[in-house]
């Protein structure tokens, strides 16, 4: 018989056997859902992009990165561990990478695998370089928390400071130092930005609690404000994150650590980081990195503060030291205006020890960079402390300064200065402008383009007739239109500047503004311009022609009042010294749009070294021969238009030798006429019964005529070379007043040099046609005159796609190509210039393209058809003279694309020949 034993044992065997296959199915479930779960990890680790090195430490006892790791670390991060390795006193930290943000960015907001890990090391390292414990009472490790992109963006993204306190360490903090006062102060900025930053606590709300607890003491200044009122407004600030975020403020200095890493990578997104770099057209990025940096303290009292520096004066370049600083207060105080800084020289004052030591920085720095610094530091306890040093921003004026003088400080060479110099900031030496103390307190009734820089005030005037009356008889004036056309140049040309509703950046009133160097703001949607009545609504408010507004081409800004510009010399000494240095490293020449003397003469002074572009349509439309050009049009017959061109002759030849004795020994490329003829025809029913008049015929045909000439798309119509093969007549008449121009200047020893260009070919049959009929009539003119020889080159503008693709049948009747890639860059996008301002925002906002493209050239696009139309040219003629003409022909990115076509010039408005200049210089340095 069993025994008990043997019986219980048995059936403890047995139930054991029967668990365990009661649990066989529970374990291999368990083990599918783990391998389930393990899967969805690896694919989540998979799907986050591959980091290598995610932080940097940089410190005393160990450096990891350089200044050579900008694209790394950024332009922060690898300057601290620069400033760091050459011995300046920098708090010790770390930098998390750009590539970890991009990495947080494609991986849907969250940390990449292992960051915290490698965060919380570098903790550790701190704590110990420092002798003090994250989130410890006694001797707390506090740390700043800073963006840093690989180019400068000032304010763009965001910072934290006083990272780890909460109300355990803030009292040990008070205690530790014996100043309660400073602990609060820190703790109650931490709230603040940390529930501004990372949680999106409106900055007001908690603004507001401070001016309560200020009003409660009697208090102005923040610093004035006791300790327990610190205290209070610590508790305040908690209550405001709380009934705003619905939790309280974490109290976990880790926690803290990683949300405020978080909101600097989505800062890299933020609108302003965005739109800023869409601004200064910065590319190419794949984000922020984050600097994680020891406090240092500048708000432990008097003998502490905080201060911004520049090694030089960015405003004048001026080689002094620059800079403001607060005593006793934190880094934001000092941009943030609550309260008034001092001047940099006054540290010398109250801490003449610490005046030497910025001092050195400050010499140091620029031997080290060579370069103007901006700097930052605080000084904590009577001890210097450097929390960073970047290229300093500056102007234009300051930048040329600065550039030319560390030449001759022999800091820098020739080539590095003409290469650090941004070319379009030039503008600003040349034009009246308006500078941020000019319009300190002035209204700003609304913003438009900024199609002309310059700054302006005036009457308001409303049509070109007014404007031209009311500016001579000693008025200045701005005018007041929906839209520009070339009926107004008149009065564009006697306005001090121009403003409109409508249009862009090359709509009329902005190409031919600035053409003349005007200043101009177009397309300022806002207003409401009623010229019948001679009034301008805006925002509910109305001004006639008895009021005065300024406009600011710089920015687009209209506002109300006179306001006084700041008036730049013509050509200043150090400009006159980058300009030579930029003839002699350029490879492509530099010529100017002009279309009359005065522009020739100003664009020869600013170094143009030709004409490649001159209107002859504007010279039409002057009172003395308008009449004439509308005759011709009315006329039905040839003989009718031939008698009215021979009046206008004489005009077109004095015009012409104005031009050519200005620029003697230099070529001018003349355009023949381009605009459809509708353009210069009256629209109003007053205008066309004076027409009418003068001509002797009735109002009817007047109507007629100009109904006749109208089209549904104008800039597609009869224009061009179709006019000159429609009307071969008027194509004879300005050939003929070239020619005669010509031989008359070099009568009178004037070397005039024209060349003739046929605009708007398409096909090479086109072009045949008319140069036969140019050469015929140069050769005729040569006959009358007795002269055997006058080489006058004919050319053609590329400026419909067609003709670049057929380039090489083109160029066997063309000694030149001239692009014109307004309308090129019109006709291959479909866009018409005058109406993109209603798409063209919302496309680049959302990357359908990357830039107007009539501002800089679509390089892939229109850019392909210039370079198809180069290859093809040279192809055929191997020593085909190519330029540009366009407005594109001023803009420093598109002067780099047509260097690397091999273009022999670009063409510009004459203001912009300096800035194109230094553009060809640097291309030709790259």
């Amino acid at each position: 018989m069993p025994t008990a034993t043997s019986t219980r044992s048995s059936s403890r065997s047995s139930s054991r056997r029967s668990k365990r296959s009661s649990t066989k199915p529970q374990v291999k479930a368990k083990k599918r859902v783990a391998k389930r779960v393990a899967k969805r990890v690896a694919k989540r680790v998979a799907k986050s992009p591959k980091v290598a090195k995610m932080v940097y430490a940089f410190g005393p006892s160990r450096t990891e990165g350089n200044a050579t790791q900008k694209l790394l670390l950024g332009g922060k991060g690898a300057n601290l561990a620069d400033m760091t390795s050459i011995g300046l006193p920098v708090p010790p930290g770390f930098t998390i990478t750009t590539e970890t943000c991009g990495s947080f960015s494609q991986n849907g907001g969250r940390l990449p695998h292992g960051l915290m890990d490698a965060v919380r090391k570098n903790v550790r390292m701190l704590e110990r370089e420092l002798s003090k414990k994250f989130g410890d009472r006694k001797n707390p490790l506090l740390v700043s928390v800073r963006s840093g992109a690989a180019v400068s963006m000032p304010g763009m993204m965001d910072t934290i400071l006083n990272l780890g306190l909460n109300d355990e360490v803030v009292a040990g903090l008070a205690a530790s130092t014996g100043n309660p006062r400073f602990a609060y102060d820190a703790y109650r900025r931490l709230i603040n930005m940390f529930g501004d930053v990372v949680m999106g606590v409106d900055h007001h709300r908690f603004e507001h609690e401070f001016h309560v607890i200020k009003a409660k003491y009697g208090v102005v200044q923040d610093t004035d404000v006791p300790a327990d009122g610190l205290q209070e407004l610590c508790v305040a600030y908690q209550r405001v994150y709380r009934d705003r975020v619905g939790s309280s403020f974490p109290q976990n200095p880790m926690e803290q650590l990683e949300e405020a890493i978080k909101a600097v990578f989505k800062s890299w997104n933020g609108g302003k980081a965005i739109a800023y770099r869409q601004i200064e057209g910065i590319k190419g990025l794949v984000g922020t990195a984050v600097n994680v940096q020891a406090m240092a303290y500048g708000n432990m009292g008097d003998d502490s503060g905080t201060g911004v520096a520049f090694t030089r004066d960015p405003s004048t370049g001026e080689n002094i030291f620059y800079g403001e600083f607060l005593i006793n207060a934190q880094g934001e105080d000092v941009v943030a205006g609550i309260r008034t800084p001092k001047p940099i020289s006054e540290i010398e004052a109250w801490n003449p020890k610490v005046w030497k030591q910025l001092l050195k920085v400050r010499q140091k720095l620029e031997r080290h960079y060579k370069d103007m610094q901006d700097i930052e530091f605080t000084i904590e306890r009577g001890r210097l402390f450097m929390l960073q040093t970047r290229n300093g921003k500056r102007n234009g004026t300051a930048a040329v300064r600065v550039a030319v003088e560390m030449v001759r400080e022999r800091l820098i060479d020739e080539r590095t200065a003409l290469k650090r110099i941004p070319a379009g900031n030039l503008v600003q030496l040349l034009l009246p402008y308006y500078r941020a103390e000019d319009k300190h307190g002035v209204e700003i009734l609304t913003k438009g383009i900024a199609a002309s820089p310059g700054a302006a005030s005036g009457k308001l005037a409303f049509t070109a007739a007014e404007a031209v009356d009311r500016a001579r008889a000693g008025e200045t004036v701005l005018l007041i239109r929906r839209e520009t056309s070339p009926e107004d140049v008149a009065g564009m040309h006697v306005a001090a500047g121009i403003l409109t509703s409508t249009g862009g950046k090359t709509s009329h009133a902005a190409v031919v503004a600035v053409g003349w160097g005007k200043c101009c703001v177009v397309g300022a949607g806002e207003l409401s311009i009623d010229s019948e009545t001679g009034s301008l609504t805006v925002k509910g408010r109305t001004f006639g022609r008895g009021d005065t507004l300024s406009i600011d081409g710089a920015t687009g800004e209209v506002m109300a009042g006179a306001i006084a510009p700041t008036v730049p010399q013509s050509i200043p000494g150090d400009l006159a010294q980058l300009m030579k240095w930029s003839e002699k490293y350029a490879t492509m020449g530099v010529r100017a749009n002009a279309d009359s003397p005065a522009d020739a003469m100003r664009a020869r002074e600013f170094g143009a070294i030709g004409i490649g572009l001159c209107r002859t349509e504007h010279m039409f439309f002057e009172p003395d021969r308008i009449a004439a050009v509308r005759q011709m049009i009315l006329s039905e017959e040839v003989a009718q238009r031939e008698a009215a061109l021979a009046r206008l002759l004489p005009y077109q030849r004095a015009d012409f030798i104005g031009i050519f004795t200005a620029m003697q020994g230099l070529p001018v490329t003349v355009r023949l006429l381009d605009p459809p003829l509708h353009e210069f025809v009256p629209h109003d029913e007053a205008a066309q019964k004076s027409l009418a008049d003068d001509a002797g015929v009735p109002v009817a045909d007047v109507r007629r005529r100009v109904q006749q000439l109208h089209e549904a798309n104008p800039m597609l119509g009869h224009r061009g070379c179709r006019l000159a093969v429609t009307y071969p007549e008027i194509l004879v008449m300005q050939v003929r007043a070239i020619v005669e121009a010509g031989l008359a200047c070099r009568a009178d020893g004037i070397d005039a040099r024209p060349e003739i260009m046929i605009p708007l070919v398409g096909t090479t049959k086109e072009l045949s046609l008319l140069r036969t009929l140019t050469e015929q009539t140069v050769a005729l003119v040569l006959k009358e005159a007795g002269v055997k020889k006058y080489e006058i080159p004919i050319g053609t503008m590329i400026e419909i796609p067609r003709a670049a693709i057929t380039a090489d049948e083109i160029a066997d009747d063309a000694d030149f190509f001239s692009f014109g890639t307004n309308d090129l860059t019109q006709m291959t996008f479909g866009f018409s210039r005058d109406d993109t301002g209603s798409f063209l925002p919302a496309y680049i906002d959302k990357g359908i393209v990357e830039h107007d493209p009539f501002q800089s050239i679509d390089v892939a696009g229109v850019g392909a058809l210039v370079v198809m139309a180069c290859e093809k040219g040279r192809a055929r003629k191997p020593k085909l003279k190519l330029g540009v003409c366009g407005e594109h022909g001023g803009d420093p990115a598109s002067i780099r694309f047509f260097q690397s076509c091999g273009l022999n010039y670009v063409s510009c408005s004459p203001f912009r020949v300096p800035i194109a200049r230094l553009a060809a210089a640097q291309a030709a340095l790259k």
